[in-house]
Order: C-alpha cells, then sequence, then structure tokens
C-alpha cells in the first residue's frame, strides 16, 4: 500500500466528475441535445452519428490516434443500434467491446467472415494502437474513416424504423 497523499486538484476533479454522473451540485442536467434518446437502440445510433462526425471533421486531421478511437466507437454505437432494434438485446448484453461484432454476423446484418475480419482488426490494431508502442498512420485513420461510415450507413438502412439517424450521410446513398 502508498503512503502517497494525492494531490488536492486531482481529488477535488475527481469528485466534481462523479458528482456530475451522479447529477449532483449541478441543477438540471442539459444532455446532449443531438443523442436521441427515445429507446436505447436511437440514443446507440445517434451516438455513433456523433463519434463519426468528429471523426470527419478537418479541424481533428492530424489526430490520427484520435480519429482511429472514434471510428472503432462509432463501428460499435452503430452495430449496436442494430442489435438492439432488430435482435431484442439489452445495453448490458454490449458492456464488452467486441460482442457488437458476434452479434452483426447472428443477426445476419454481415457474414460471419466479414465479422471475424471486423473482431481481427479490433484485437490485431486498436488495441495496439491503444496500448501498444505502435504509431498510428494517417492511411490507418483514413481508412477507418471509411469503414466506419460504411458500416454506419448499413445498419442505419437495415434498421426498420426511419428518419432516426442524426446525420446526412444516407442522403448521400
Amino acid at each position: 500500500m502508498s503512503n502517497c497523499s494525492d494531490p488536492n486538484d486531482i481529488t477535488e476533479a475527481l469528485d466534481a466528475a462523479i458528482d456530475a454522473f451522479n447529477g449532483e451540485g449541478h441543477g438540471m442536467p442539459t444532455p446532449e441535445e443531438s443523442i436521441n434518446s427515445d429507446e436505447d437502440w436511437t440514443a446507440q445510433l445517434t451516438k455513433g452519428c456523433k463519434l463519426l462526425d468528429l471523426a470527419e471533421k478537418p479541424v481533428i486531421d492530424g489526430y490520427d490516434t484520435a480519429i482511429i478511437e472514434l471510428c472503432f466507437g462509432a463501428i460499435e454505437r452503430s452495430l449496436e443500434a442494430y442489435a438492439l432494434a432488430e435482435g431484442g438485446d439489452t445495453l448490458r448484453d454490449f458492456h464488452d467491446h467486441t460482442k457488437c461484432y458476434t452479434r452483426a454476423a447472428d443477426l445476419g446484418l454481415v457474414s460471419r467472415h466479414t465479422s471475424k475480419r471486423l473482431r481481427q482488426l479490433y484485437d490485431n490494431n486498436r488495441t495496439d494502437s491503444y496500448y501498444g508502442g505502435n504509431r498510428p498512420t494517417h492511411e490507418q485513420a483514413d481508412a477507418m474513416r471509411d469503414l466506419a461510415r460504411a458500416i454506419h450507413i448499413h445498419a442505419t438502412k437495415q434498421i426498420l424504423e426511419d428518419g432516426v439517424c442524426v446525420c446526412d450521410r444516407l442522403s448521400a446513398y
């Protein structure tokens, strides 16, 4: 056990963050307006939209690690939205970052082969770029943007309810 005393700025910031998530001491919480929280699947889908929106902004160019992280998040949220909308899954089913890939195949959104490749991409690259010593490249970030966009559009088109997606990507297809 450490005899270390934590700096006040850390403990105060931690207390404030915990309070913010618990809704304490912050008055009326102001949710992000563009996240549609009518149902769990709409929240996940619109979260995917927002992650992808940020990954596609020119101001983030040059932040390849951040783009890759955002894209993996957008892919997960988009696949989860489909499973929640069409498969009867619950949010509790997705506390593992990789279950969405299996469910996408189970539900016929993508083939087992593609599901396996997506999972391998995650296992071999997201984890390594995040925890490993590799430095992500601009080419990897661009490829992930394209992949996240394609999955988001495909998942959105396959959800039986229209008009939920907050982005305008579908109008281009």
